[in-house]
């Protein structure tokens, strides 16, 4: 009979790993689920409120993810500075990382199969497509206050990340092969892992992505900054690109094709109106449980390990136009962030799965040492501790929008009703046109539609219409803040 002594020392180790990996398990899912919920419902304020009361106590150090989804809700809040301010933060933490590979890439890149319990474990960096869409945003802001010059900047910055980001996944691939090596572990194939959507990841709209970080979105956007700013020479690469990313799409070669007889045509007292129409919600990740198989004395061992999905989202909310002072304006889709959410994931899942490899088979030599030291009850109890602390990592941006379309209009300069569908039916907003370029950023969610208008020179001004909200009518003065 084995000493029930040898039970009593392991148990201080299994409330170790207890304790360790319960800390990881909340879900952010549940942490944003109310925030989206009430923005949905046009209720910024309780969503703002919501962030709060689920990221910890006031003065609390918070993450990445917490503000990137507070700068998201301020500025539908039309909040432009503190929004600006949010982002800002998050992008001083993705910063740090970038500095970090700059001075030591081999180092950065020797974490790829760091584990402990579970990925939720590792800090999180931000999936490259956020990454980038990040400083796509503080472009978007700097750009509604009229900010050019750091607009400018952001678009610099886009660039610089975009090409960081690429070196980093080239580096990547070269090092799993290593650390697999280096761990005696057989790096697995996600098609081997029975009960895995293999198809969610090996989807053609995902497939043909050129890549998981860069999008047209943000390059569309750096051409008509820079046309804006009267600096045609730099506008083309932009409208370039965009269409590289996105291609077949009229818009986005019209963006190029047009360039220079714009600059030429546009009347006095008109604007070059760009209207970017974001709807919905980017998916969210779940974690599902499978077993893998794990090599031990010859055989094949399964263990429990969680892997993260994203499923195809359905009943997608994007208008295919929004309609000026009854005149249709057609928008088309360049961005889908299910798709790129599902491709960032396909990226990074050779490393998922070095990890989930090597966190196998060191359960299941734990278990077994527990079996052997402490009897079946100590197995048991380890294999316990082992499905309690996995949870795949379900850390994303969510209050992304699920699609980004654009739409291109020249309009005088005057006061407008602005039309667009909604899920819950059309709603009406008020549009001041003043200025020879103009953006206008619309958000559609589930019961309501947010509009951030702003020009080149003044602070944006926002205006929201919720389920039960009339329309407000054109020649209402827009709400302002400074």
């Amino acid at each position: 009979m084995r000493n029930p002594s040898r039970l009593a020392r392991a148990t201080p180790l299994l409330a170790c790993l207890l304790l360790a990996g319960c800390g990881t398990l909340s879900s952010h899912h549940g942490r944003v689920q109310g925030s989206l919920d009430a923005a949905g419902n046009g209720q910024i304020d309780a969503a703002i409120a919501s962030l709060e009361s689920s990221s910890g106590p006031l003065g609390s150090s918070k993450d990445l993810l917490y503000y990137m989804e507070l700068g998201q809700l301020q500025q539908l809040k039309n909040d432009i500075p503190a929004s600006t301010t949010s982002w800002q933060q998050a992008d001083q933490q993705i910063r740090e990382w970038e500095d970090d590979y700059r001075v030591d890439p081999g180092k950065v890149i020797g974490q790829i199969g760091s584990v402990l319990l579970n990925d939720k474990t590792r800090r999180y960096e931000g999936s490259d497509y956020e990454k980038v869409m990040l400083s796509t945003y503080l472009t978007l802001n700097h750009t509604l206050s009229g900010k050019l010059d750091l607009a400018r900047v952001e678009i610099k910055k886009t660039h610089e990340r975009e090409a960081l980001i690429k070196d980093y996944r080239d580096k990547e691939y070269a090092k799993l092969e290593d650390e697999a090596k280096s761990k005696n572990v057989a790096q697995p194939s996600l098609k081997n892992i029975k009960g895995y959507p293999v198809e969610t990841l090996d989807d053609p709209d995902v497939l043909k992505l050129k890549n998981g970080y860069q999008n047209a979105f943000s390059h569309y956007l750096a051409g008509y900054v820079y046309e804006a700013n009267g600096e045609t020479s730099l506008a083309a690469p932009g409208y370039r690109q965009a269409i590289e990313l996105r291609p077949g799409t009229a818009i986005l070669e019209d963006g190029l094709r047009g360039l220079h007889s714009r600059v030429r045509q546009l009347k006095p007292k008109h604007s070059d109106v760009l209207f970017v129409v974001s709807s919905g919600n980017a998916p969210a990740r779940r974690s599902v449980t499978l077993p893998l198989p794990v090599t031990m004395g010859g055989g094949l061992v399964l263990t429990p390990i969680s892997f993260p999905v994203i499923d195809k989202t359905t009943g997608n909310i994007a208008p295919r136009q929004v309609v000026v002072n009854g005149r249709a304006v057609a928008v088309s889709p360049i961005v889908s962030f299910d798709t790129m959410s599902r491709r960032a994931l396909r990226d990074d899942m050779p490393g998922i799965l070095l990890r989930s490899a090597v966190r196998a088979t060191v359960k299941s030599l734990l278990q077994k040492e527990m079996n052997d030291r402490a009897g079946p009850l100590g197995g048991l109890l380890t294999n316990i501790a082992a499905v309690v602390t996995e949870q795949a990592d379900d850390r994303m941006w969510r209050s992304l929008p699920e699609q980004i379309a654009i739409g291109r209009q020249v309009l005088p300069y005057g006061q407008y009703t602005l039309t667009v569908d909604t899920p819950s039916g059309p709603k009406q907003l008020p549009l001041h046109i003043a200025q020879r370029h103009t953006i206008v950023p619309i958000r559609i969610m589930s019961g309501s539609a947010y509009l951030a208008q702003g020009d080149m020179t003044t602070p944006a001004a926002t205006i929201e219409a919720s389920v039960n909200d009339k329309a407000p009518a054109p020649s209402k003065q827009t709400r302002k803040r400074s």
